[in-house]
């Protein structure tokens, strides 16, 4: 009889010791009540918000919401105690940065986030940056009259994986020329790519703006085809945002979709100023920058909405070249919700 008692009161007792567990157990961002009712639990501040970008002007207002401090003004009330950035040579290099976890944000071409999306990152595209605004460049010397006089020449462009190297080799194939068979391509950062050519060590360039315009200006090459003549009103770079900042800070992603906003429409009506920030802050030379600007077929969007179609052109064509090994549907690639509650 006095087993029975100990076990029922030793039952009893391990009942109460769960129960007062239950009321202060905490699972990810959920707590459990007394009445059993989950309710979120607050997400810890952001001590620093990473973002990455590249020193193009497609990504301009990243740079100038950063010189004019409006990043750090703009998500101080929400809890984020510093802002930092970090440029990259190209989109590859900066996709493999926020899948090792160091950044939270990333200004970046579309097509390396495929790539990265297929590979396990764990991000969304929540907004746009800009669409088109790339160029291929030849040698003064080289009588381009169309894609096939680039036979047997040598291309320096962004590496593979790339918008730049995407769109190229997808337009080469379009108009029966092999890449690195019938035109050799060669994946460098863009200064590089700009010695290169000046140094005489490739026949051309396929860049993002400004450094068309350096090659130019030091009259080492001329323009003869525009991103946008190879892919119509093809979208180039975007702004991605990890997973765990969409899970845990909404609000700060919301906010940084503002804050572009706002650097966009400045940059728009104010570019002379726009681009003294852009080559203070790059090292670029001003009037390379200025007349990029003047003379690139591109464009900054915001809208998601309106890039969708060209980022599944995208995967199609990574998926064909083979630097990806999956589908990659809508939904694996964007959301499309902090833009339209922003």
């Amino acid at each position: 009889m006095n087993a029975m008692k100990f076990t029922a009161m030793a039952c009893i007792a391990l009942a109460f010791l769960m129960l007062i567990a239950g009321c202060t157990q905490q699972t990810g961002t959920t707590a459990v009540t007394p009445a059993g009712t989950a309710v979120p639990t607050a997400a810890a501040p952001i001590k620093e918000l990473k973002i990455g970008y590249q020193p193009s002007t497609h990504q301009m207002a990243e740079i100038t919401a950063m010189e004019k401090g409006w990043w750090q003004q703009d998500l101080a009330p929400l809890g984020v105690m510093n802002v930092s950035d970090k440029v990259f040579p190209s989109g590859p290099p900066e996709m493999a940065a926020m899948q090792a976890g160091e950044l939270d944000v990333a200004y970046v071409g579309a097509a390396p986030v495929l790539t990265a999306l297929a590979t396990g990152l764990d991000a969304k595209i929540v907004a746009g940056a800009n669409s088109q605004g790339s160029d291929l460049v030849v040698r003064n010397d080289l009588d381009y009259k169309g894609p096939q006089s680039l036979k047997g020449t040598t291309i320096a462009t962004f590496p593979a994986g790339s918008i730049q190297d995407t769109i190229l080799k997808d337009w080469l194939k379009k108009n029966n020329l092999v890449p690195d068979k019938d035109v050799f391509i060669k994946g460098m950062a863009p200064g590089d790519a700009v010695t290169a050519i000046t140094a005489g060590k490739v026949d051309g360039v396929f860049l993002p703006t400004p450094s068309p315009s350096t090659v130019v200006n030091q009259g080492k090459g001329k323009i003869v085809v525009h991103s946008g003549e190879m892919y119509p009103n093809h979208t180039c770079c975007v702004i991605v945002v990890s997973g765990k900042l969409i899970r845990e800070h909404p609000e700060v992603v919301r906010q940084i979709i503002k804050t572009n906003d706002r650097a966009v429409a400045f940059n728009k009506a104010n570019l002379d100023e726009a681009a003294s920030i852009y080559a203070k802050k790059t090292s670029a030379n001003l009037t390379d920058v200025k007349s990029s600007l003047e003379e690139w077929d591109g464009s900054w969007v915001s809208d998601p909405n309106i890039i969708v179609s060209p980022v599944l052109d995208y995967a199609t064509m990574q998926y064909n070249l083979g630097y990806i090994r999956k589908s990659l549907s809508k939904d694996d690639i964007f959301d499309l919700t902090f833009y339209q509650t922003s």
